[in-house]
């Protein structure tokens, strides 16, 4: 069982939520990179302005590479042996423009990343807002988990990217249909909840 730490000493309203900053990386984020994401560039600014009004309610996650590929893994790396690098390889950061400063940064081998890691992270808030990359697999399965656990999440549709245009927008709707669980939003939304 998880105690919900509801006290709060940050400049942002305890119901604006914590800002869930997914996965964005210089792996995701170069134009070279087998795995770049399109449409990267264009949501750091409007990811960006949502991390400067959530203050210190903002947590980090990063995509690694595990030590040692096993199960189904094994498969998915034989296919993306590039990928095989150590979590401190450059690929794996956060890019400069988003970089965490003293914020936390869960780093996990999964696509999902929500658990006791992030859960302790966001201090157990109950209440996250997230964005970033991609929509269609580390953000989905990020949200979906959050939702199973019961958290409220609210998930920033023009602050996240997928690999296609068609695969963000098909991601979107099937986070939709978890309503009340999740909630589909907009930067501009989010800002006021931030702001209010």
């Amino acid at each position: 069982m998880v105690l919900r730490d509801t006290t709060t000493t940050d400049t942002v309203p305890a119901d604006s939520g914590w800002l869930v900053v997914v996965d964005m990386q210089a792996i995701f984020a170069d134009p070279d990179s087998p795995w770049a994401t399109p449409g990267f560039e264009q949501i750091v600014a409007p990811v960006q302005r949502l991390v400067d009004a959530a203050g210190d309610r903002v947590a980090y996650t990063r995509f690694v590479a595990p030590e040692v590929a096993s199960g189904a893994w094994r498969r998915y790396y034989e296919q993306w042996p590039f990928a095989l690098q150590p979590p401190t390889a450059p690929a794996y950061q956060i890019v400069d423009a988003l970089a965490p400063r003293d914020r936390p940064v869960v780093s996990l081998p999964t696509f999902g990343k929500w658990g006791a890691d992030l859960d302790s992270a966001t201090h157990g808030s109950g209440d996250v807002v997230v964005v970033g990359v991609s929509t269609d697999c580390c953000v989905l399965s990020t949200a979906l988990g959050a939702a199973d656990a019961g958290v409220r999440v609210r998930v920033v549709g023009d602050a996240c990217r997928g690999l296609s245009d068609g695969d963000h927008q098909r991601a979107l709707d099937a986070m939709a249909l978890y309503a009340p669980l999740i909630e589909i939003t907009d930067t501009a939304t989010v800002l006021a909840a931030f702001d209010g």
